[in-house]
């Protein structure tokens, strides 16, 4: 999610990044016999690696296709690396390929200008970062919602590592966030906290849901989380910026396309998973069925797959 503007690496990342590649791993396996039928019929697919970045959502778009460009005869790859400049150097030095799902908000710039990266455009999802709180909040404080009215509240959400403020649970290192600068520019008493991953959240709006305990934190659509939990926004201005690193903290963040890079090898290569990555375009909810599975104890592979087998009419729309 940089639901997430997150800052990487310098060039110098680039070798541990060509050293992860080592341990990289490939997506799901598919028939045989459809696996050769596809790739009899048009050129030879080449070798392409996918940068993995650390959200759920993100995984089930990858796996997808994963699944689908193993099925076209490609060897696909896939290694973990942070988001955003430590993925576009990589994709630059040539040890990666494809970025699914960049909320950057055109922060690849410079590597698109000078043509180390591809933008390919939309993959039909749209994204907007948060900050959430459970339904049994809004419900009980209906005026919380509106994020002028939070320094009413921020006593409920005390915590030992709040410093005597309401805790303002922050996103995982590495994603886009400008959480900070909403707090100042607000004058908000709370502090920020970052909990260090996805799940951590997850758990944090689980419990403040179950156990009905006051919780505030970083969220993001898309996200099934949001319907299962039935999770409800606080609303600051409306957003006038597309870039988190000029964002000054007054206005709330903004709802954007989500973006397919690429790089030049895979942009320009013409063969099937080329042709795959340009095409493909899915909706929020089709992520949102796939990283359920996933969360739900499925495989990545097991639930990329279920849900190409359900929808072949669109898969088959991808490859033409």
């Amino acid at each position: 999610m940089t639901g997430k503007t997150k800052v990487g690496f310098k060039l110098s990342a680039i070798a541990g990044a060509a050293a992860l590649l080592l341990t990289a791993c490939g997506g799901a396996g598919v028939d045989a016999g459809s696996t050769a039928s596809a790739a009899s019929t048009g050129a030879p697919c080449g070798s392409y690696t996918i940068a993995m970045h650390a959200w759920v959502g993100y995984t089930a778009s990858a796996q997808v296709l994963t699944n689908v460009g193993k099925s076209l005869g490609c060897d696909i790859k896939q290694v973990k690396l942070d988001e955003a400049k430590t993925s576009y150097d990589a994709m630059e030095s040539g040890t990666v390929d494809l970025i699914v799902e960049d909320w950057g908000g055109g922060r690849w710039k410079d590597w698109v200008d000078r043509g180390a990266v591809v933008d390919l455009g939309s993959d039909g999802n749209v994204g907007q970062i948060g900050m959430y709180v459970p339904k049994w909040m809004a419900e009980k404080y209906p005026d919380i919602t509106d994020a002028a009215n939070l320094n009413k509240y921020a006593d409920l959400f005390k915590t030992p590592e709040s410093k005597g403020k309401g805790a303002w649970l922050e996103g995982p290192p590495g994603y886009t966030t400008i959480g900070e600068k909403l707090i100042s520019a607000n004058k908000l008493n709370y502090t920020a906290i970052n909990v260090g991953s996805e799940q951590a959240l997850i758990d944090a709006f689980t419990k403040g849901t179950e156990n009905k305990t006051p919780v505030i934190g970083y969220w993001w659509t898309p996200h099934y989380l949001l319907a299962k939990l039935g999770l409800v926004r606080v609303n600051f201005p409306k957003s006038t910026w597309t870039d988190a690193a000029k964002a000054d903290g007054t206005t709330d963040y903004p709802a954007s396309d989500l973006e397919k890079l690429a790089s030049k090898k895979l942009a320009t290569s013409g063969d099937a998973f080329s042709k795959l990555v340009t095409n493909w375009k899915w909706t929020n909810d089709d992520q949102n069925a796939v990283a359920s599975d996933i969360d739900g104890g499925m495989t990545p592979e097991a639930a990329a797959q279920k849900w190409i087998d359900a929808h072949a009419d669109v898969v088959a729309s991808w490859t033409k």
